[in-house]
């Protein structure tokens, strides 16, 4: 069973999401989200081939819902906006990163 077509859907999901959304991963270590692009597209190829495609884009839509209940819900309820990171400090502090410097 070919499986290509959803690990190319799923990294260009990645390759936009680091494009619009990279500013929340600012102090990330590479290798982190290096390691995590692998593993999701790993994970995907390995539901395809053994599940099947269905439930292939299952497993992507619940990374879709994922995303959006973090950005849409859960961080606008801890007081930090969603789609832009601010303010920075009270995102830096969620994230136990150390306060970027005063400008």
């Amino acid at each position: 069973m070919d499986s290509w077509f959803e690990v190319a859907v799923v990294a260009t999901i990645f390759a936009v999401g680091n494009i619009v959304f990279g500013h929340f991963e600012e102090m990330t270590p590479k290798w982190r989200r290096v390691l995590k692009v692998f593993v999701v597209l790993t994970v995907t190829r390995l539901i395809t081939t053994q599940l099947g495609h269905t439930w292939a884009w299952a497993f992507i839509g619940v990374l879709v819902l994922a995303f959006l209940v973090v950005h849409v819900w859960w961080l606008p309820r801890n007081g930090i906006n969603g789609f832009t990171g601010e303010p920075k400090a009270r995102y830096y502090q969620f994230r136990n990163w150390p306060l970027p410097p005063a400008d």
